[in-house]
């Protein structure tokens, strides 16, 4: 029997990872399930700073920007899971049981911790899961996605027991940072200026750029860039129909001619031509 691990397009996986790479801030529209296993690492989604522990789970929506910042010298194992959030949904629909997918359709990230024999049945599961990508048949295809199904109903529970919306950063620099974050969320259509962001948060705008980019590893304008393009990408998923120009103004760029230059510095793709892959 072949090892080659089968292709499908509504679910994949990587199991166990340990290779370290730079990551930058980034969203797809794949829900995302994502394992700490151990090492050392602080994830950054939305405007949450997360200290991850190994055995830590974090579910996503995929669409708020996310990255892991990583340490020289410090392991960084975990497996994730992308998925397709209506096909299950829709196979979840005759069973009454749609309501597993629901931790990720909205745009707020939940984090939770495992341990003891809760752990060891989490990582069964992610174990399980990766020998059956391994083979390739129809069996291992319908046992695959069995066992992800059967895992989104172990991690349901917890998700409605543990309310992580309210993950406090540890220090008084995160602090600042988290809250940079949101400031970023609430006015990235709007201009923006360091001095307006300093004295809104009464910290020096030198000393708000130095300690961001060494809480998320960028700078606050590269984070400013990375969301509205994000936002972009969201608006031209709803409205195909919107002028460059229009979503350009929308996103927060002063100028069109900007606002294209720095999408495809992002994304490797123009406005234009990622509105045709939406299409395709």
């Amino acid at each position: 029997m072949s090892t080659t691990p089968f292709q499908f397009p509504h679910l994949s996986m990587n199991f166990s990872q340990d290779q370290l790479y730079k990551i930058h801030f980034h969203s797809h529209q794949e829900a995302e399930l994502f394992y700490f296993h151990h090492g050392k690492c602080t994830y950054l989604i939305g405007d949450k700073i997360i200290h991850l522990s190994a055995g830590d789970l974090i579910l996503m929506n995929g669409l708020t920007l996310h990255r892991p910042k990583l340490f020289e010298g410090h392991p960084y194992v975990r497996s994730t899971i992308h998925f397709n959030q209506s096909y299950f949904k829709k196979l979840l629909q005759p069973m009454g049981m749609e309501k597993l997918v629901d931790p990720f359709s909205t745009l707020s990230s939940i984090h939770l911790s495992f341990s003891g024999d809760d752990r060891t049945k989490l990582e069964s599961y992610l174990s399980d899961m990766n020998e059956c990508k391994k083979e390739d048949s129809s069996i291992s295809t319908f046992r695959y996605q069995l066992l992800f199904m059967d895992l989104l109903s172990f991690i349901f529970p917890y998700c409605t027991e543990s309310l992580q919306d309210t993950v406090l950063p540890q220090t008084e620099k995160e602090w600042h940072v988290q809250n940079v974050i949101k400031f970023i969320e609430n006015h990235y259509q709007t201009q923006f200026h360091l001095e307006a962001l300093g004295e809104e948060l009464h910290v020096s705008k030198y000393y708000l750029s130095k300690i961001f980019k060494e809480v998320t590893g960028v700078t606050i304008f590269k984070y400013l860039h990375q969301k509205r393009v994000n936002q972009a990408k969201v608006s031209l998923m709803l409205n195909e129909s919107i002028s460059i120009t229009e979503l350009s103004y929308q996103s927060g760029f002063k100028y069109p001619s900007h606002f294209s230059r720095v999408f495809k510095q992002l994304t490797g793709f123009t406005p234009e031509q990622y509105r045709k892959q939406l299409v395709n």
